[in-house]
């Protein structure tokens, strides 16, 4: 069940879309920032709580995102989970057309790559296949499992589409945590989310690692 959005404290739609820009852009510069020690650093305590969450949930098709703009890297994670069981899958989400769901192709560290319209790789291949779990990247979070993109809906688009929706599980490093998101009524918050401080249940509160 989708949580109640908080109030609005009055602001008009004009001032919560400034405030969410102001927001993210602040976030995704705090995070492309990082010194590379600290990112490898951060990682490693990401990648430790993911397995935690991910040995709990036991899904046989993961779907990530590749890295951008400094978004936590999973692709060395990914290769290890798939290598350690031949049966499990991974994709990456495509978008194909300007305001429709993504498609989720398939991948594995020897897929044939090209590159979407950002510059992001993406399979070269149309092997489609459904996820079990979504790892969803976040440039800002706040504690209800809401999230900010990149102000484009692909994933609220596309969770919004799937029936049965699979379980999600948003990614960041702490500095994208913020009181509040300022979520509309189309955004869909994450089932779980994961940084370097833990892992957490949203619907349960706070369960952590």
């Amino acid at each position: 069940m989708t949580p109640p959005l908080p109030p609005s404290g009055g602001l008009s739609e004009a001032e919560i879309s400034a405030l969410r820009k102001n927001l993210r852009n602040a976030r995704i510069a705090a995070r492309e920032t990082l010194p590379d020690a600290e990112r490898v650093a951060r990682t490693a305590h990401v990648e430790s709580h993911l397995d935690a969450l991910v040995d709990r949930l036991r899904p046989r098709c993961l779907a990530f995102c590749w890295p951008w703009r400094g978004e936590v890297d999973l692709v060395p994670w990914m290769t290890r989970w798939l290598a350690a069981d031949p049966a499990r899958q991974a994709a990456l989400p495509v978008v194909r057309a300007a305001g429709q769901p993504m498609i989720f192709l398939r991948w594995h560290p020897e897929a044939p790559m090209a590159t979407d319209h950002h510059g992001i790789p993406v399979p070269a291949w149309d092997e489609r296949i459904e996820p079990d779990l979504i790892l969803v990247p976040l440039n800002v979070f706040d504690g209800a499992g809401f999230r900010l993109g990149y102000g484009g809906g692909y994933f609220d688009r596309t969770l919004a589409a799937l029936d049965p929706a699979p379980a999600t599980a948003g990614i960041a490093f702490e500095l994208a945590r913020a009181d509040t998101c300022w979520p509309q009524p189309h955004d869909q918050p994450m089932d779980w989310l994961v940084t370097e401080a833990g892992w957490w249940d949203v619907r349960a509160k706070p369960s952590g690692d």
